[in-house]
Order: structure tokens, then C-alpha cells, then sequence
């Protein structure tokens, strides 16, 4: 799968785990960087770079990490389309995935330890969406409220 990755400067140096465990599972990663963590820059533009990528197709799902991981969350779901997910644990990882088809996952830094961030990543990436028709009629109505 071809995932596109950014962080800012909070969500270094996790975000250089992430891109590892990704590569080494096998999937193609568009690496937007940071990889300097003590250059402060701005977490929009980072999700602005992952949540385009997702937009056009470039990738197929996208992971943004920044210290909380709610400034990423914020921003990337300003961009029609993207459903990005805040996620701290591995059943919100894989629910939102398999119910409300979220495409991006987005993960704190500063709030999970690695070794978890990485299995919210292996859920999220895991998982697919399940297609049944409540997900898609509660979906629908989430595409009508973005227009």
C-alpha cells in the first residue's frame, strides 16, 4: 500500500519509527518529512502535504504525527475528503477504518509511547472499511454536511 507520512517537529523522532515499521511491512511510504525535530515548523503544513496525497490518489491512506496529534486531526479534516482520525489505542485505530472509512490516522507523540503508536499504526492500516450499508448511509450524510 502507498502511504504518505508527515510530521512537524513534535512528531519527530516517532515519526521516523513509523516510517520504519511501514517500510518494513512491505508498503511504499511518501515521506514528507520533518527530519529535523529542532527546527520548529507548523503541523498544517504537514497535513496539508499527507491529506492532498490522499486527495489525489498519490496514496492511499496517510499518517500524520505531531505532539498531540489534535492540531494534525484538526487541519487534515479541513480538506474535502479526508477523514482523519485521531487515535490512541487499537479499537478507535481499526473502528475507525472499518466503520467510517477514515483515511488518515493521526497519532500524539507526546501522549502514546512508541511501542503502542505502532500497533494503533499496524490496526489502522490493517483494517478496511466494511462497506455495510449503515456505515455507508451514516457516511453519506457526513459527504452532505462537507458540501
Amino acid at each position: 500500500m502507498r502511504i504518505a507520512v508527515g510530521a512537524d517537529h513534535g512528531g519527530y523522532p516517532l515519526n521516523e519509527r513509523v516510517i520504519e515499521e511501514l517500510r518494513s511491512a512491505g508498503h511504499e511510504v511518501i515521506d514528507f518529512g520533518t527530519h529535523d525535530g529542532a527546527i520548529p515548523d507548523d503541523y498544517p503544513d504537514y497535513a496539508k502535504l499527507v491529506g492532498e496525497a490522499v486527495q489525489s490518489g498519490a496514496a492511499q491512506i496517510g499518517v500524520l504525527v505531531c505532539g498531540s496529534g489534535v492540531g494534525a486531526a484538526v487541519a487534515a479534516n479541513k480538506l474535502r475528503g479526508v477523514r482523519a482520525a485521531l487515535c490512541g489505542d487499537t479499537y478507535s485505530a481499526h473502528q475507525s477504518r472499518e466503520h467510517d472509512d477514515c483515511n488518515v490516522l493521526c497519532l500524539g507523540a507526546r501522549v502514546v509511547g512508541v511501542e503502542l503508536a505502532l500497533e494503533i499504526l499496524r490496526s489502522f492500516v490493517g483494517a478496511k472499511f466494511t462497506g455495510e450499508e449503515r456505515h455507508r448511509r451514516r457516511l453519506g450524510k457526513v459527504a452532505a454536511m462537507e458540501r
